[in-house]
């Protein structure tokens, strides 16, 4: 028993050194001859591949010669190989029907190959079909060259096969998969106007993506924390809000539901019922920073992004958005998102009610460019808005931005107002190590019927730049400095009366620093600074400090 399968293993040896290589010519190997045989089997210029995936590709068993395309008459192994295919028909070739026979072999590859004819033969020879007295003598002598390289293959399928029922015995789902973040923050706001005390925060994400073809994914995310709406209250702007906040009191919600699946080779659809968002399936244009309120990213919700995708966000909206890759140049995205599509009342609804709807082109000239221009379309009626016309749920700057930039105490109130925002961005990687982004965006917005039969109108801009360092003083560190100004008014007719109020405009400048520095693979901390310089775009304001140290730990 023992030598027929040294038999069994040096004849596959035999045929497996005979066919992989084709780059030996006919007159370098002589075919009837063991010891050249052995000899081309050590053949030292192998390709560093993975033996495991080179076969899990393989198109099946071979039952011609001729299936394989790239395999002629005319090469040197030509007879070796229909020899092995009509005699024990173990071999495979690749879903394009080639064979490959020039690609070079590792050992190991070598020896994975060589597992795959064992079986066949066993049942040849247990036939008494089998190898001849020749090859029977060849098989002895091969099977001594790759002992050691079987062995060990052996060995590595036994690892393999004892962490899979530890798998299959231990896991939660086949099909999901389970992502955690959870955030401690130190914080504090200093400032003339500004009365705070250090605050210790949390905020915590559990989220379970789920596939069921491989190519779609179900996020499905509970999220509990303390941090509430940062310093909004005590320093009277939504400037500065950290890019975290938003849950209060500890309480876990679902405040993400989303299905991504794509349609055909270039589309990918999102349809998000809880949380949507144009984030989420839009280029935002500022890799790293951006990380969708999380706790790896920038430290404010205004240095995450442009504050044109935060339009119509809310934990109660739902809706759809799109992404289209033509090619490696150019791509489109285009969504619409509805605060209020799960209330059935009057003037409320998916299509009857507020709405912020997205529409992008996204050029890539170069590797390391990519640019955008932005247009959204929002609407808010008169019943998404509190009688003090404090909420507007589609045009709210998702939190970031003066008071006067989110039309409040400005003389609109209890109106809807229609908004038409024109963005464009960037991001330019000028090495692996350093970027730089930039945005800006214009917003145009039409107060319907304020105060009388004449409608009314205001401006609003926002702009800010960004250069980031990656991999500074340790890999996976990360460095930013963001310089901008959050959404302000610039002017406004409030009552259409073609006599625009005066209102302080003052450019409300954004300063912001940070430097992520990773513990381990699953634990950093960010030390960061905001600086904000006339604040609700006036400068007669104090400025406003707020320092900040966050540790973020995923898994």
């Amino acid at each position: 028993m023992k030598f027929k399968q040294s038999a069994l293993l040096g004849t596959a040896a035999l045929w497996y050194a005979a066919i992989f290589s084709g780059s030996i010519s006919a007159q370098e190997i002589d075919l009837s001859d063991p010891e050249a045989i052995a000899d081309y089997a050590n053949f030292t210029n192998p390709l560093e591949l993975n033996a495991e995936e080179s076969l899990s590709n393989s198109m099946g068993q071979v039952t011609n010669v001729n299936q394989l395309r790239d395999v002629a008459p005319t090469d040197w192994a030509y007879e070796a190989l229909r020899s092995l295919v009509d005699r024990y028909g173990c071999i495979v070739g690749y879903p394009n029907q080639t064979y490959r026979g020039s690609q070079p072999l590792t050992r190991y590859e070598f020896a994975a190959g060589l597992n795959s004819c064992l079986n066949q033969i066993e049942r040849l020879i247990a036939a008494n079909s089998g190898a001849s007295g020749a090859d029977l003598e060849t098989i002895e002598r091969l099977s001594q060259e790759f002992a050691a390289e079987l062995a060990s293959l052996g060995g590595r399928v036994d690892e393999v096969e004892s962490r899979t029922a530890l798998l299959e015995d231990n896991a939660f789902s086949f099909t999901t998969k389970l992502v955690g973040e959870a955030t401690f923050q130190l914080a504090e706001a200093y400032g003339d106007d500004v009365d705070t005390e250090l605050v210790f925060t949390d905020k915590i994400r559990l989220q379970l993506v789920s596939s069921f073809t491989g190519q779609d994914k179900l996020f499905t995310r509970l999220t509990a924390g303390n941090i509430d709406n940062s310093f909004q209250d005590e320093i009277g702007t939504r400037e500065g809000r950290f890019a975290h906040d938003g849950p209060a009191g500890n309480n876990v919600v679902i405040d993400r539901l989303h299905y991504s699946f794509p349609v055909g080779e270039k589309l990918n659809v999102t349809a998000m019922a809880v949380l949507g968002a144009h984030h989420f399936y839009a280029e935002t244009f500022n890799t790293g920073l951006n990380t969708g309120g999380g706790g790896t990213g920038a430290l404010t919700r205004f240095g995450e992004r442009n504050p044109i995708y935060r339009q119509g966000i809310g934990r109660s909206t739902a809706g759809v958005g799109a992404k289209y890759t033509f090619n490696d140049f150019v791509e489109i995205s285009a969504g619409y998102i509805a605060p209020s599509a799960a209330n059935p009342t009057e003037e409320n609804g998916l299509f009857n009610g507020s709405f912020s709807a997205l529409g992008q082109v996204t050029v890539k000239p170069i590797e390391s460019l990519k640019v955008g221009v932005t247009y959204v379309r929002s609407y808010d009626n008169d019943a998404a808005i509190a009688d003090d016309g404090s909420f507007r749920p589609a045009f709210l700057f998702g939190g970031t931005g003066t008071n006067a930039g989110n039309l409040r105490d400005v003389g609109v109130a209890g109106v809807p107002v229609a908004t038409d925002t024109f963005g464009a961005q960037f991001e330019f990687d000028i090495t692996e190590k350093f970027s730089i982004r930039g945005w800006g965006s214009y917003t145009d917005a039409n107060i319907i019927n304020a105060g009388g039969d004449n409608d009314g109108s205001a401006t609003i801009w926002n702009y800010a730049a960004a250069v980031v360092f990656s991999d500074l003083v340790k890999e996976g560190s990360l460095a930013a400095l963001i310089v901008g100004a959050e959404p302000y008014l610039t002017a406004i007719n409030a009552n259409g009366d073609d006599d625009d109020e005066v209102v302080v405009n003052d450019v409300p400048i954004h300063l912001e620093a940070l430097y992520k520095y990773p513990l381990n693979d699953n634990i950093s901390i960010t030390p960061g600074f905001i600086w904000l310089l006339a604040p609700n775009q006036n400068q007669d304001n104090e400025d406003v400090y707020i320092g900040t140290v966050r540790t973020t730990f995923t898994f």
